[in-house]
């Protein structure tokens, strides 16, 4: 029993006196997953590759294959080895740099064909291979935008069928949302009506880099404030016109006839002499 306890801790005391990192060769890649490029502009991708004192990096591949994974349709970017700083690539817009601890991998005129699942695998001196994994993705602007209504909460949620990092924004009557209006959710795709009654127009704007979309809902008309107090005062002073108008049009029609009967009474007198 003390023999196989001693083989124990001779075991576990040689591994543990093992160079630490002789068999842990890994590779990150540490752009956030996705990238999303805009058309025509660079790709840059950057991995940290991490390894042991006694390990060496014989080689460094850079592959992309359909984020489908439906015909393996594998492409080689560029494979290099690990003796020079920079590496051309498969092709001329593809420029690969390699250092003992990292690797960045640029391609130029990035276009939408070019998206896909990024992979870079890294070979240690005996072969064995380590890769990391990224998907990329073309920037796209915002597309079809549309509210819809909850009626049961007094909501109205804005949505868009497809666009990179959209941002939402709500105005009522082309005026940003305010407290006395409602509150938006903090993804900004809900708005919790507060206002009372709920009319109007309310209008949701998506934008991102390459433009914005916008959507209105049309609530009934709001009735502005103060209609009725200018009506209130209007329709006296329009009576007032009207009774000063009729007694105006009165006075001259009567002036009239006592002209016209003077006349009348003239042409008699003068017939008469």
């Amino acid at each position: 029993m003390d023999l196989q306890r001693f083989l124990c801790w001779k075991a576990a005391l040689l591994i543990l006196s093992l160079p630490r990192g002789l068999h842990c060769m890994s590779v990150h890649i540490l752009n956030e997953d996705p990238v999303h490029v805009m058309p025509d502009s660079s790709l840059v991708l950057r991995a940290r590759i991490e390894h042991g004192p006694l390990e060496e990096v014989s080689a460094v591949t850079w592959e992309r294959e359909p984020e489908s994974g439906i015909g393996h349709d594998r492409v080689t970017l560029a494979r290099c080895p690990a003796g020079g700083p920079e590496c051309a690539g498969t092709r001329p817009n593809v420029h690969v740099n390699v250092d003992p601890r990292e690797t960045t991998l640029r391609m130029d005129g990035y276009s939408g064909a070019e998206s896909g699942v990024y992979a870079v695998t890294v070979t240690d001196h005996k072969g064995a291979e380590t890769t990391a994994h990224c998907v990329v993705r073309s920037y796209e602007a915002v597309h079809h935008v549309s509210v819809s209504i909850n009626v049961s909460h007094s909501s109205l949620l804005c949505g868009e069928a497809w666009g990179t990092e959209p941002r939402f924004s709500w105005f009522h009557e082309r005026v940003a949302i305010t407290d006395t209006v409602g509150r938006v959710s903090r993804d900004g795709t809900t708005l919790f009506v507060t206002r009372t009654p709920f009319c109007g127009h309310f209008t949701c704007v998506v934008s991102n880099k390459l433009g914005h979309s916008t959507a209105t809902y049309t609530a009934a008309p709001c009735k502005t404030e103060g209609t009725g107090t200018t009506a209130a005062v209007l329709c006296p002073v329009l009576l007032l016109l009207l009774l000063f108008g009729g007694g105006l049009a009165f006075l001259l029609w009567r002036r009239h006839r006592h002209r016209s009967r003077g006349e009348r009474l003239q042409d008699h007198l003068d017939d008469t002499i």
